[in-house]
C-alpha cells in the first residue's frame, strides 16, 4: 500500500499510463473552457473583486481571464468560484460532487509564482489532486450520514496540491492534509441545492482552505490526522494503480449532473419523433430523489438554471440543446420554454433512488396535443465513463463557451496549448499562464 502522503510527492509524470496523462490533458481543457464561462458571470466578477480588494500580493498568482494578482490562498479562491460558476465542469458519481474545481485553482495558485515551470508540472499536480481528493470525497460520503458539499473533501486535494509544490517533507504533509480536512467547509448541499445561491458547492472555500492549509505547514502550523485518509483503508490500498482521474465524467451540459438523464431523454425523443415544442402538451419526468429536489421552473437567476430540472428540460425539447447563454441568462428563455417548464411534472422513483448514486436513472414521458405520447430512459450520460466524450466534443464545448468571451483568435490559440495529444516540443508552462491570465 502506498501512503498518500508517498503518492502524492513521488509520483512522477513521465511514469504514469498514457490513458492516465491523456485525461489529465482533458481535465485540464475542459475546467479552462468552463473558466472562460464562468468569467463573464457576477459569481466570477464579486468574487475576483473580493479577492483583489481583501487579499492582493503584488507577486501572487494571477486570477483567471483577469490578471489582477492575489496572494494563493485569495487567486485559489477567486479561481475555484470562477470555475464553479458554471456547473459544467467534471464530476465523479460515488463523491456526488468536483474535485476539479478546486484542484485546478491550487495547482494555478502554486505554480503562477514567476519560476520557470513545465506544462507537466501542473498536469501531474492534477493527477495528484484528482486521486486524493476523488477518494477523500468517497470516503466522507461513505463515513457521514449527511450529504456535504464538494468543498468539504476536495480541500485535501488541493493541500496535497500545493504540499507537493511546495515540496514539504512527510510530517510537515501529514500536518498539511490534516489542518484542510479539519477547516473544509462541511456545508449541507441539498440546502443550496434548495435554495440555489453563489455558495454553489463550496469548490471556492474548499480551494482556498487547501491552499492556505499547506502554507500554514510549510511555517510549522499543526493539525490534526487526516481522518479521510484513514477511516476506509480499502479506498487507498490500490493509489497508484487504480486510477480515479479516469472515472470522472464530463458534462455536455452546463447544469446540476442529475438533471442530465432527463435533458438527454428528452433531446432523444425530440429528435427521433421530430416533435415540435408547439405540439406538446405536458412532460413528466420519472427519476431520483435527489434529481426530482432541483425545483426551479422559472429560474430568476444562473444559480437557479443550474440547479433545476424542469428548465433544462424545457429548453432541451424546445432547442434539441442546452444553449449555455440561456444558462447563464436564463430571462432570455422563450415563452415556450417557460410554458414546458411551468407544466412539467416531477415522479420521484423508490426503485430509482434505491440505485442512487451508483446509477442515475430517468424516464421522460411526452404527451402531445394530439394524444400521443413518446417515453425515452437514460440510466449513462454523455461524458460517462461508459459514454466518453470524442476530442471533437470537446473542441466543440470548449468553442461554445469560450468563443463569445474570447472571439476566434484567442479560442484557436487556447485551443492549441490545450491539445489532448501529448507534444514533444516545448511545454513550457508560461505561455498558458499568459493565456488565461489576460483579461477578457
Amino acid at each position: 500500500m502506498t501512503r498518500p502522503v508517498d503518492f502524492l510527492h513521488d509520483m512522477r509524470w513521465e511514469d504514469l499510463p498514457s490513458d492516465v496523462r491523456r485525461h489529465a490533458r482533458l481535465r485540464l481543457l475542459d475546467l479552462l473552457a468552463v473558466a472562460v464561462a464562468g468569467s463573464a458571470t457576477s459569481l466570477s466578477r464579486i468574487t475576483r473583486d473580493h479577492a483583489d480588494r481583501h487579499m492582493p500580493s503584488a507577486h501572487g498568482p494571477r486570477l483567471l481571464f483577469d490578471g489582477r494578482r492575489a496572494s494563493p490562498p485569495g487567486a485559489a479562491l477567486a479561481n475555484a468560484a470562477t470555475i464553479d460558476s458554471v456547473d459544467g465542469h467534471d464530476g465523479h458519481r460515488l463523491t456526488k460532487g468536483h474535485a476539479g474545481a478546486a484542484i485546478l485553482p491550487a495547482a494555478l495558485a502554486m505554480l503562477d509564482d514567476g519560476a520557470d515551470h513545465d506544462l507537466r508540472d501542473l498536469l501531474a499536480a492534477l493527477v495528484v489532486g484528482f486521486e486524493i481528493a476523488t477518494r477523500a470525497g468517497i470516503a466522507l460520503h461513505t463515513s457521514a450520514r449527511e450529504y456535504h458539499s464538494s468543498g468539504a473533501w476536495n480541500a485535501i486535494g488541493a493541500a496535497a496540491v500545493a504540499a507537493r509544490v511546495l515540496r514539504l517533507d512527510a510530517v510537515s504533509t501529514e500536518h498539511a492534509l490534516g489542518v484542510a480536512e479539519y477547516s473544509a467547509p462541511r456545508a449541507p448541499m441539498m440546502r443550496a441545492i434548495a435554495n440555489p445561491t453563489m455558495v454553489k458547492d463550496s469548490s471556492a472555500w474548499g480551494a482556498q482552505a487547501g491552499v492556505a492549509a499547506a502554507l500554514l505547514a510549510a511555517d510549522g502550523f499543526t493539525g490534526s490526522p487526516a481522518d479521510l485518509l484513514h477511516s476506509v483503508p480499502e479506498l487507498w490500498d490500490d493509489l497508484g494503480a487504480r486510477w480515479r482521474i479516469l472515472e470522472q465524467y464530463t458534462k455536455l451540459h452546463p447544469v446540476c449532473r442529475w438533471a442530465h438523464p432527463a435533458v438527454e431523454a428528452a433531446i432523444d425523443l425530440r429528435r427521433r419523433h421530430a416533435i415540435g415544442p408547439e405540439s406538446i402538451r405536458d412532460i413528466e419526468v420519472r427519476t431520483f430523489k435527489a434529481a426530482a429536489e432541483l425545483t426551479a421552473r422559472l429560474p430568476a437567476s444562473t444559480e437557479e438554471a443550474q440547479y433545476s430540472l424542469p428548465f433544462p428540460v424545457a429548453m432541451a425539447c424546445v432547442h434539441g440543446e442546452l444553449p449555455i447563454e440561456l444558462v447563464t441568462a436564463p430571462e432570455r428563455a422563450s415563452d415556450q420554454v417557460r410554458r414546458l417548464a411551468r407544466g412539467l411534472s416531477v415522479v420521484e422513483s423508490p426503485e430509482l433512488t434505491a440505485a442512487f448514486p451508483d446509477e442515475r436513472s430517468t424516464t421522460v414521458t411526452i404527451t402531445l396535443a394530439s394524444g400521443g405520447r413518446h417515453s425515452a430512459s437514460r440510466t449513462a450520460s454523455w461524458g460517462d465513463p461508459e459514454q466518453p466524450l470524442t476530442d471533437a466534443d470537446f473542441d466543440v464545448k470548449l468553442r461554445n463557451y469560450a468563443l463569445p468571451i474570447l472571439g476566434e483568435t484567442r479560442t484557436d490559440a487556447l485551443g492549441r496549448i490545450l491539445a489532448p495529444a501529448e507534444r514533444t516540443e516545448d511545454t513550457a508552462l508560461g505561455g498558458l499562464l499568459a493565456e488565461i491570465a489576460t483579461p477578457n
